[in-house]
């Protein structure tokens, strides 16, 4: 043993080569106790071949040690053996004192290969024969939390809460108030991360931290921790929507915009910072950055629907049809199909004359819109102008049905019926 830790004093003090010499000079003389201690040794030191063999060399002369079975499955995880560490965990009979570490790995291997409910299997048979072990129970919070069961986290975060020896640097009121949040529980969730943010500025924590605060309105605490996360790293593009919705909610809209066209610059195709763009600079009234959030994002993507409904929406206020036009033009050439935009594509074909186009348009929206009674005035409009009069009364009764305070629709109706009368 005193070689041993000679050994490790000339690699701790930068004597490598030599370091490893030693060890290997050690191995051939060493009894099983020392080649114990030198497994220990080279894994702590990142070489797992090394380790593996000593292991192995062990388990001639003790195979059903469970301790030396989980020491190799260790060794093998680190190496992609994940089937040889199966194998070596299944050979640890149930009353091993090992047995419950086993189970542990074996449910992080079964987790890593997809097989949750194994896993959760194997945690649960931890549980049930060390219910007071702290590692367990933070097995089984880290595993409810990654499977997005956060409910099922909270009490084992919870059991594990202060908790010394082998959890000390786990931050477990971070984890605790991600699950918190997660399962809905806010107010609690937001004392939690407070409490585990003193302790480290977790970015992805201070992130948590933020959205938290912003689903119970707590506008200024939500603010103050996205800006945070962004000095550290303003790459995290997540964090601009929601920090640009803080401050909406503060009445800081231009802060909001800002926020928003910061965000693009580090993730241009993040598609939900030009919808919001738009949204608040058509609200400040600046519409031509509105339009031009839009356009930049069908560039993105033409198939946006949502933006370019908005669009033509937008150009229908200003009456520019044409761009209408030309804008369904590139949205539907990959077959995009949307009522409001056959209602766009309507309305547009009727102001320049191509009516057969319009007609088609109109009546494909009316699929959709046959209980909007301000579609079915504008439809009924234009089937007036199309001379199918009794299609259009028909239209006009229905919306004056729906909104009875449609007077003026009742003249044309009455049009009709005393033009049928005389007819008749």
């Amino acid at each position: 043993m005193d070689r041993l830790k000679q050994a490790v004093s000339l690699i701790e003090s930068g004597n490598f080569e030599k370091g490893l010499t030693e060890l290997k000079e050690v191995r051939k003389e060493a009894d099983h106790e020392s080649l114990y201690d030198l497994s220990n040794i080279y894994y702590s030191l990142g070489l797992i071949e090394d380790s593996r063999d000593v292991v192995e060399e062990l388990l001639i002369h003790y195979p059903n040690e469970g301790e030396l079975l989980v020491q190799a499955a260790e060794c093998y995880v680190d190496l992609e053996q994940e089937q040889d560490a199966i194998a070596a965990l299944n050979k640890i009979d149930e009353n091993d004192a090992a047995y419950p570490p086993a189970l542990l790995l074996m449910a992080d291997l079964y987790q890593t290969e997809g097989l949750e409910e194994v896993a959760e299997q194997k945690l649960l048979e931890a549980k049930r024969l060390s219910p007071d072990e702290p590692i367990i129970d933070f097995g089984l919070g880290e595993f409810y939390l990654t499977q997005g069961h956060h409910l099922k986290a909270v009490p084992y975060y919870e059991a594990v809460l202060g908790t010394k020896g082998e959890l000390a640097n786990e931050n477990i009121e971070l984890r605790l108030a991600e699950a918190l949040s997660g399962s809905g529980q806010f107010e609690d969730a937001l004392t939690y991360y407070e409490k585990g943010l003193e302790n480290a500025r977790e970015i992805n924590a201070l992130f948590g931290y933020g959205f938290t605060a912003l689903q119970i309105n707590e506008y200024r605490k939500a603010i103050n921790a996205f800006n945070e996360l962004k000095e550290l790293d303003p790459q995290y593009s997540t964090l601009y929507p929601y920090l640009a919705k803080a401050y909406e909610e503060e009445g800081a809209i231009a802060e909001a915009i800002e926020v928003l066209a910061q965000g693009i610059k580090f993730d241009e195709f993040n598609e939900e910072l030009y919808i919001q763009a738009s949204r608040l600079t058509f609200k400040t009234h600046d519409n031509a950055s509105g339009e031009q959030y839009l356009r930049e994002l069908l560039a993105i993507n033409p198939a946006h629907i949502e933006a370019a409904k908005t669009l033509a929406a937008y150009l229908k206020t200003e009456e520019r049809y044409e761009d209408i036009l030309d804008l369904l033009r590139n949205i539907e050439e990959g077959e995009q199909s949307d009522p409001y935009l056959d209602w766009s594509a309507a309305t547009a074909y009727a102001q320049v004359e191509e009516y057969k186009d319009a007609i088609k348009r109109y009546e494909n929206a009316y699929t959709y819109f046959r209980q909007d009674p301000i579609f079915l005035e504008e439809y009924g409009a234009f089937l007036i102008e199309e001379g199918r009069r009794e299609e259009a009364v028909k239209a006009f009764k229905l919306a004056l049905e729906l909104d009875p305070s449609l007077v003026h629709l009742e003249e044309e109706i009455l049009r009709f019926d005393e033009e049928t009368f005389k007819e008749d």
